[in-house]
């Protein structure tokens, strides 16, 4: 198996010479069924740890956060998310943690930057990829809006040019980030910045899925 491959996959091993015994004539089925269970717990168990880290360290921040998210729904302002790849999908969940809360709790206005393939190829094709959401912030943004971005790595030009659009507006600023924040920890224009202190993709994934799902509910809560 590739390097990839085997550290997303720890319990497979395959032979990779000719001649090599295969992974089913070296181990049975019971023995890789027992690695897989192995596996899966220990990714569980280090994502419970990884937001139990999270919750002791940036409660405080995330109340915070959440606070003023709600000042400003409570304005009349609306939150615009963006990201890339996964991250965009993960946008489009939190502009729809907005539009579609839990019943008894009223809708807020939330959109995410990525929606509208038109508007985002046009933009990529015309001005560049790095001002995709800067572009659609200046055009759409208003000073009581609220400006989330997310990013695993937390170096995307597209987003640290879009933080920067966003403060110039007079926007609040969310970061939801990995590892030690990259790039994005060193801007001026983020009000807020989470970063979850792990160096797997995966599981910075899912803690920043907690992230804004708190972070939703405490501006929905706030509204209301």
């Amino acid at each position: 198996m590739t390097d990839a491959m085997s550290s997303l996959y720890p319990f497979l091993r395959f032979g990779d010479s000719p001649g090599e015994p295969s992974a089913e004539s070296r181990r049975s089925v019971d023995a890789v069924l027992a690695e897989v269970r192995r596996s899966t717990t220990d990714k569980a168990r280090e994502i419970m740890e990884l937001r139990r880290h999270v919750h002791r360290e940036q409660r405080h921040l995330l109340a915070a956060c959440g606070t003023a998210m709600a000042e400003r729904f409570a304005r009349g302002g609306r939150l615009f998310a963006f990201g890339n790849g996964g991250s965009s999908t993960d946008a489009a969940d939190l502009a729809t943690q907005f539009l579609d809360p839990p019943p008894g709790s009223p809708p807020l206005p939330a959109f995410a930057l990525t929606a509208d393939a038109a508007v985002v190829t046009a933009l990529s094709n015309d001005v560049g990829f790095d001002l995709v959401f800067s572009r659609q912030l200046a055009a759409l943004g208003r000073e009581s809006d609220i400006a989330v971005g997310l990013s695993t790595s937390g170096n995307s030009t597209n987003l640290l040019a879009a933080f920067d659009e966003a403060k110039r507006i007079g926007m609040l600023t969310v970061g939801i980030t990995g590892g030690d924040g990259g790039r994005m920890a060193e801007l001026d224009s983020i009000d807020f910045l989470f970063a979850v202190p792990s160096a797997s993709v995966h599981r910075v994934q899912e803690a920043q899925t907690t992230i804004y799902h708190v972070l939703a509910e405490l501006s929905v809560e706030g509204v209301r």
